[in-house]
């Protein structure tokens, strides 16, 4: 088996800035828009998300809506601090508690480790100077919300006893898996992030399949970042389902939903890797870590609010796949056939150059191999070789590199992906051995010979169990661990 390790060889030291700074943020209900500003040592840099609902009229004067969108400016003010990644990160005139600030700087360690690893830059000794406060101060000055014309009602608050859901959806096996578990429980709707006018068909074709709304935000980074190597910006990962999650948590509150419903398994508090003392994971903000402290931040904001009848609090947010395997979300997905024929995972699907985004699998990257190899025990071959359009990877011998990098060695390293821990995939592999119709894959068969020869066996009952902990609340729990 292949191994990945921190001793690879280490890029030359970045040029780092001075400071990151937290300018202001501003909401302009007439518009939509929540425009959030930023500077690096004097460079201004502006993100923009504009909301849209196809239900009731947005509830932009709740203070649930004002405190969510404080929220996204903090998280998503990592895209910017990563272009020259300084030492200080300044808040401005923002006030955190102090467990704001714990939080958003475990943010940045963590949510840029692969950032820095990758990079070459201790970010360990980052330091957060502002302020510190307890009050929620208005998103700054903006148009003042016009009387609402005759039509749709402005969204409320869910009534006692009822459940409004919102899902953020990326077309992937585990987001269908999750609307098909709460749609039974909850009114729901899907929430869609994509870059103004820019939608992606493996969102787009799966989500109509749902046939749910969809409410959806355009995201619209500052253009310096498409120009990075001209900039001479650093570069790498980012925590975005971090920065989605908050934007999700705004839009759940502008709709009047009481949950923000996500799909991240227990495979993603795996880390990817290690590096000298300190833990790397792809996938932290997609993370237990991650979920568990952005709860604590909604519950102590909740807090701050308002208080009193009708008040307005923030919307619940936790993770339906969290004791979930991906063999286990594999073979709930296998079940739903109707969207076999439209959901697609394969990175180049995601393209952000249109001209080079595929409308098939390509059947060569580690997710289109790491899909492949999850659902073998569970689909037949002939089935997979048909969503995959005649490029299987289990099929393609060229391919072994991939998969036994998925299925790592006595270190468990595995790719800077969103991909499931190794044993997750040693299992998937074995069991897929086992069927009468991988017979003539000897790439499948090869491979599964040198998992068998390794030390200890992943245990596939145990993987499909619920696994470790999790922050699903007691009404969806009883039905969705059941």
């Amino acid at each position: 088996m292949s191994t990945q390790t921190a001793d690879a060889a280490t890029p030359p030291q970045a040029r780092r800035g001075q400071e990151f700074r937290y300018e202001s943020h501003r909401l302009d209900p007439a518009s939509g828009l929540l425009s959030c500003r930023y500077s690096l040592d004097g460079q201004a840099f502006e993100e923009r998300v504009t909301f849209s609902s196809p239900g009731p009229v947005p509830r932009w004067d709740s203070p649930a809506v004002a405190a969510a969108a404080r929220l996204v400016f903090l998280l998503a003010g990592v895209s910017y601090y990563k272009t020259a990644a300084p030492p200080v990160i300044s808040m401005g005139g923002t006030a955190l508690t102090p467990r704001e600030r714990a939080f958003l700087r475990a943010f940045y360690l963590d949510g840029l480790g692969e950032f820095g690893y990758r990079n070459g830059i201790d970010l360990s000794g980052l330091r957060i100077e502002g302020p510190e406060g307890d009050q929620i101060p208005a998103a700054g000055p903006a148009p003042a919300q016009p009387p609402a014309a005759a039509g749709p009602a402005p969204a409320q608050p869910p009534a006692a006893g009822t459940r409004r859901a919102l899902v953020p959806f990326g077309g992937g096996i585990d987001s269908i898996v999750t609307v098909e578990l709460v749609r039974d429980h909850a009114d729901v709707a899907l929430f869609v992030v994509s870059r103004p006018g820019d939608y992606f068909d493996a969102i787009e074709q799966p989500a109509a399949v749902t046939g749910l709304p969809v409410i959806r935000a355009d995201r619209e980074i500052d253009p310096q970042l498409l120009r990075s190597g001209e900039l001479g910006f650093l570069n790498g990962h980012v925590p975005v389902t971090g920065i989605i999650s908050a934007i999700a948590v705004m839009a759940a509150a502008l709709d009047g939903r009481d949950a923000v419903v996500m799909s991240n398994e227990w495979s993603a508090s795996v880390p990817t890797m290690q590096a000298g003392d300190r833990a790397v994971n792809h996938q932290y903000s997609k993370s237990a870590a991650f979920e568990a402290a952005f709860r604590a931040v909604l519950a102590e904001t909740s807090a701050r609010l308002p208080q009193g009848p009708g008040a307005a609090v923030m919307p619940d947010y936790f993770s339906a796949l969290r004791p979930r395997t991906e063999l286990w979300i594999a073979a709930r997905f296998a079940r739903l056939q109707q969207y076999h024929s439209t959901f697609r995972s394969c990175n180049r699907a995601f393209h952000i150059d249109r001209a080079r985004r595929l409308d098939h699998w390509c059947g060569q990257c580690d997710k289109c191999c790491f899909i492949d190899l999850i659902l073998a025990p569970f689909l037949p071959a002939a089935e997979l070789g048909t969503i995959f359009g005649g490029r299987e990877p289990l099929a393609d011998p060229a391919l072994a590199g991939r998969f036994r990098s998925l299925l790592g060695d006595v270190d468990l390293s595995k790719p800077f992906e969103c991909v499931g821990e190794v044993n997750e995939c040693r299992a998937a592999l074995l069991l897929a051995d086992e069927r009468a119709d991988r017979a003539g894959f000897p790439l499948l068969h090869e491979l599964a010979a040198e998992v068998r020869a390794l030390p200890g066996r992943p245990s596939t009952e145990g993987l499909l169990q619920p696994v470790g902990e999790h922050f699903i609340p007691v009404p969806y729990a009883e039905e969705f661990l059941a």
